[in-house]
């Protein structure tokens, strides 16, 4: 063999020897990541991310339309506790969460029982036993709303809520931001405008809400409606939307109302709940809302609260007094476009009337009666404003305090005249 050849293979030994070392270490290593692999891939993940972040990082800064890229170490990222992020209507909510409060209805419910002891059972004791069953009488929660604290005065705390949340009660009950249920008192009630007055013992008020202007309202002016929707399970929920009209007319139990309408949900449970303005006023007390239109469709997004200026003048009647007292002409009526034809002729109505309020009744010694106004009368206007329905007639006649002159329009056997009529207290 020649010295060539020997260099060679002596070469190859070398080379042979450095790939089996090679073999080697890479089976030690492939071993290591065996044991280790999520950590050793999660490192590996996580450089490739770090490298690619700053790549973004420096194209984000540079472009300023996608945004900072925060590249930090694995397992070290932390909240940013530099700036505040609190929406614009999070303090007008503190001003007035601590004063809304759940309205909880408890009325009386029968449950039948009977008297049948252990002798009755087996066949003893009078034959009558079956005539001795009684009715038992228990407070059940029947109903629940909101309500907001609005003063204090006299040891007492003050709270509004709708009149439809607390009617028919037997027992009101409160249940406070703390949790606290405490006993009730109804100071005053409304029907007509649906509101109601109750108070509590001062001494568990810790925040009372104030009223804004309602007049001052403007479309698309941002609110929250604060409530118990679907009762206090769910009390101090509250939602966000904007002033959709700051005046709408709709018709309540006959009676047309001056309303606030807004697209913050309103559910079951938040009737009686403040409507809050950006500086933490009340403008409103949530009472309705508008769940379908009469052709059956679902409707979304219209909720209807009592404008707060209205909702003074109301609340402080119901403390003074325990009532509110109205105007009344003291007449009976139906309008004529909902009598038929035949009707019609009967009271003596001209065919040439389409609209108007037929006077069925005058009650003697009534306001209507002093001013001259008869039975079979037909309204036509009021104070100047056209009189279609019983609605419009009470809407004008609410707008005037007991004492007041209101000249009210007929029309009899065809010819048109117009009293001027007294307005005296309903009864």
């Amino acid at each position: 063999m020649s010295e060539e050849q020997d260099k060679q293979r002596n070469t190859r030994k070398k080379e042979n020897n450095r790939l089996l070392t090679k073999a080697a270490i890479i089976g030690v290593v492939a071993g290591l990541l065996g044991g280790g692999i999520a950590y050793g891939g999660l490192s590996a993940a996580n450089l490739n991310s770090n490298a690619s972040s700053s790549t973004a990082s420096s194209s984000s800064s540079n472009t300023g339309e996608t945004g900072s890229v925060t590249t930090s170490s694995s397992g070290t990222t932390k909240v940013n506790k530099s700036r505040t992020t609190s929406g614009t209507m999070t303090s007008a909510y503190k001003k007035v969460k601590n004063s809304v409060i759940s309205v909880l209805n408890y009325k009386y419910t029968s449950s039948s029982s009977s008297s049948s002891d252990i002798y009755s059972i087996f066949g003893y004791g009078d034959s009558d036993s079956s005539d001795s069953s009684s009715s038992k009488k228990s407070l059940t929660l029947y109903s629940e709303g909101s309500g907001v604290i609005y003063t204090t005065a006299n040891g007492k705390g003050y709270i509004v809520t709708n009149n439809h949340v607390i009617s028919g009660a037997a027992k009101v009950k409160v249940m406070l931001d703390s949790g606290k249920t405490i006993a009730a008192k109804v100071v005053g009630k409304d029907s007509t405008s649906d509101l109601a007055v109750l108070s509590i013992d001062s001494k568990y008020v810790t925040q009372t809400a104030s009223f804004g202007d309602s007049s001052s309202l403007q479309s698309a002016q941002t609110v929250i409606a604060i409530g118990s929707p679907e009762g206090y399970e769910y009390a101090s929920t509250v939602t966000q939307g904007i002033i959709s009209s700051p005046s709408r007319t709709i018709t309540y139990n006959s009676n047309q109302m001056t309303v606030i309408q807004t697209d913050a949900a309103i559910n079951s449970g938040n009737s009686g709940g403040p409507l809050v303005n950006s500086d933490g006023q009340v403008i409103g007390i949530n009472s309705m809302k508008l769940s379908s239109s009469s052709s059956g469709d679902s409707v979304e997004g219209m909720g209807f609260a009592i404008p707060s200026n209205e909702v003074v003048t109301i609340v402080n009647q119901l403390v003074k007094n325990g009532k509110i007292t109205r105007p009344q002409l003291g007449i009976k009526v139906a309008a004529i476009d909902e009598l038929n034809s035949y009707y019609k002729k009967q009271l003596g109505i001209s065919t040439s009337l389409k609209k108007g309020l037929y006077v069925a009744g005058v009650t003697s010694g009534s306001a209507a009666a002093s001013a001259g106004i008869k039975k079979g009368d037909v309204i036509t206007a009021a104070d100047g404003k056209t009189v279609n329905d019983v609605a419009t007639l009470h809407s004008i006649l609410y707008s005037h305090s007991v004492g007041d002159k209101v000249k009210i329009t007929v029309n009899r056997n065809g010819k048109t005249m117009t009293f001027t009529v007294t307005l005296q207290a309903s009864n």
